[in-house]
């Protein structure tokens, strides 16, 4: 029943939703002056030259409307609903990464305003960490058009950037959220513009005990009669225990105009969090009986300058990244006293500077060069050690065994390439980038990009690309103790890209735009942490991978009347992702099967339907099977059932002469589906949130014209 709902409200989306969303120049969400939420169509250009910059490129933008739907959405909710790459979330308001094309989460990049932001210990991020609300854009590179962003993006890479308010005078909006569970969302927002310079101040925090319930299919329970005979059995509701959290983050930017070319920025992220890790289904501990609790504090900061002229730009950046993590696991000893299990300790210092630049030859040549540098410094280890003997020493001397490490480690990045647009039609780049991380370098990897307008009308486009790629080993892989493995060889491999775009439309009417992409992807020494005889895991590179499959994204926007609009956004991926490597051992059956964790299936689906001030969003998800074990069995603990997740919400703005109003009510998990995203990790059912958005009136609180 819940599937006929589901397919119901996406048809009637297709005729009933609306407002344009993909356009690079939308309006910035709440900010907006004008309290109606419908934005007329924009006309297509037909003849317009495409940007040099992304010939041949494979690329999905995401504008701030997207972005700045509500205060209580992570990076990790906004890809989940509107991509189709897969977002592996460890339970509400815990890690969450994300997956290209049947990679791996280290598999893919992460750029802040132009600074890799992976951690150097585990290679991944966690857009659980991220707020969208800090995010004015987003952009997805897929497979080899990453290389022009970062090297190590086998999958692909994630940019996310921050840029000015572009408003005169003083800015004022403050968002009150209050939720489920009792989850309160607040932000803050403070911006000045004036001639030369511009300044924002934005601040979210987040708190929630986390205690939802959930129906807990991994525990079954037995009902007896008085003579202790079975007579029913059920799964019990149970709730999400050592799940709080409470986050903080502040983002100040500053941001300065000379006026004779030079631009300055900068900005500064700063991150308090305090997660607890929520109790897996199967475990049968009270809360009591244990403590759980991950904490973090961040400081990302980025100091810019940008030098312009007509035909040529030069620019430097200078960046640091402090991160100090804390886990901690206490188990009670049954008498009132807790006794540490873990007290793990992780401190991250990481240095970086880039140089750039671009230089155009008339309008047929743009070459573009850059060099950049991240110094990490690294230090892990559990303190919670226990003394152990050492066999070495006689007497039986005992001395502190550490788990974990200390080191440091540089990576060099350059990169220049050749874009030549001969025709109107044709487009042609050459990309080279060569990457040293510590005293190891990597080959020339090289990249080449095409694309031809087939059909002017239309915008019909074919695109092309092939590059090649490596990954380095993090430094967890290579010197984590017990376990590290300092003679791993890099992660490499080919990818090859193939599609075409089109982009039809009438202003005011109507805008339908689409991609349909086919890619193809060979990794060799594919890195895995296997378990070893002496009792830990240890990293080896045992696989070769193939992935392959399809990706298709459409967007149309309706203007049927005046006040109205619809809008529907859709994606779709078919990810086969096959180990092709070596047997390991007679019994291993992994080979020839699709990677744990990787779904084959995958789609997103959103819709809005505007009139006026009001507005309707309807968003839709699906993940199909994921198998927990690479040997791909249907087991109750190797194997994860599809899932489809259904949100909605309804928006009204109210404008008054001394403030403006936003009201939203919001509806997740509307059919209250019974999911896991990752085993034994409880997911919420249907929960709900309402906004309350206040942007007072100031005189000179008016857009730049």
């Amino acid at each position: 029943m819940k599937h006929i709902l589901t397919i119901i409200l996406c048809t009637a989306s297709c005729f009933c939703y609306g407002q344009e969303r993909r356009q690079t120049e939308s309006r910035e969400g709440w900010w907006n002056d004008n309290p109606s939420f419908v934005v007329p169509i924009r006309e297509i250009g037909v003849t317009a030259r495409r940007p040099m910059k992304e010939i041949g490129v494979q690329k999905t933008r995401l504008d701030t409307l997207v972005l700045h739907e509500n205060i209580a959405l992570s990076m990790a909710d906004v890809l989940t609903f509107n991509t189709s790459i897969f977002v592996k979330q460890y339970g509400r308001a815990t890690l969450s990464t994300v997956a290209f094309r049947g990679t791996s989460p280290s598999h893919t990049q992460v750029t802040w305003n132009g600074m890799r932001i992976n951690s150097p210990m585990l290679g991944m991020t966690d857009f659980s960490m991220i707020p969208s609300y800090f995010i004015d854009d987003a952009s997805l590179l897929h497979g080899t058009s990453s290389v022009n962003e970062t090297g190590g993006g086998l999958g692909g890479a994630v940019k996310l950037s921050t840029r000015p308010a572009d408003r005169r005078g003083f800015g004022l909006q403050y968002v009150q959220g209050v939720g489920s569970f009792s989850t309160f969302d607040e932000f803050l927002r403070l911006t000045y513009g004036g001639d030369r310079w511009q300044s924002s101040t934005r601040v979210v925090y987040s708190s929630s005990p986390n205690d939802f319930r959930y129906r807990n299919y991994n525990k079954k329970l037995n009902v007896y009669d008085d003579d202790r005979n079975i007579v029913d059995s059920y799964y019990p509701v149970e709730r999400n225990k050592s799940g709080a959290y409470h986050d903080l983050h502040l983002l100040q930017e500053l941001y300065c105009n000379s006026g004779d070319g030079n631009r300055f920025g900068l900005q500064a992220w700063y991150v308090h969090s305090s997660r607890g890790v929520p109790m897996l289904s199967v475990d049968h501990k009270e809360d009591d009986d244990y403590s759980n609790v991950q904490r973090e504090q961040t400081l990302r900061g980025i100091l810019q300058w940008d030098h312009l002229r007509e035909n040529w730009k030069v620019g430097a950046k200078a960046g640091y990244i402090h991160t100090w993590m804390a886990y901690d696991f206490e188990k009670s000893l049954g008498n009132g006293n807790m006794a540490q299990m873990i007290r793990s300790r992780s401190r991250i210092d990481t240095f970086f500077g880039q140089v750039e630049g671009e230089y155009s030859v008339g309008d047929k040549w743009l070459f573009t060069a850059d060099l950049s540098v991240h110094q990490h410094l690294v230090e892990s280890v559990d303190k919670n050690v226990l003394p152990m003997k050492d066999p070495q020493q006689l007497g039986g001397n005992r001395k502190k065994v550490q788990v974990g490490y200390d080191q440091g480690r540089v990576e060099l990045s350059g990169y220049v390439s050749a874009k030549y647009q001969p025709t109107d039609r044709l487009g042609l780049s050459l990309a080279l980038r060569e990457e040293m991380f510590g005293d190891d370098w990597t080959p020339v990897i090289p990249a080449f990009f095409a694309d031809y307008v087939l059909s002017h009308r239309g915008r019909v486009v074919a695109k092309a690309s092939v590059s090649r790629n490596f990954r380095f080993p993090t430094l967890n892989d290579l010197y984590f103790l017990p376990g590290g493995n300092p003679d791993l060889r890099n992660e490499h491999g080919f990818s090859y890209d193939a599609g075409v775009s089109f982009e039809v439309g009438k202003k005011s009417i109507y805008k339908l735009s689409g991609s349909a992409n086919w890619f193809d992807s060979y990794i060799d020494d594919w890195i895995i942490w296997l378990p070893t005889t002496k009792g830990f895991f240890s990293p080896r590179n045992v696989k070769k991978v193939h992935a392959y499959g399809v990706e298709v994204k459409a967007n149309l926007a309706v203007q049927p009347a005046k006040d109205w609009l619809i809008d529907l956004n859709g994606s779709y991926s078919w990810t086969p992702s096959i180990n092709e490597g070596e047997k390991m051992s007679p019994a291993d059956q992994s080979v020839g099967k699709q990677l744990p964790y990787v779904p084959e299936h995958s789609a997103s689906l959103t819709g809005r339907l505007s009139w006026r001030s009001w507005a309707f969003l309807y968003k839709w998800a699906y993940y199909s099977e994921r198998f927990t074990m690479s040997s791909n069995d249907y087991t109750l603990t190797g194997h994860l059932p599809e899932y489809f997740m259904s949100n909605i919400s309804l928006e009204k703005g109210l404008s008054f002469k001394p403030l403006d109003l936003q009201l939203k009510f919001a509806v997740n998990n509307l059919f209250n589906e019974d999911y896991l995203s990752v085993l034994s990790r409880p997911m919420p059912g249907i929960n709900f949130e309402l906004f309350i958005g206040i942007t007072p009136k100031f005189d000179k609180n008016k857009k730049k014209q």
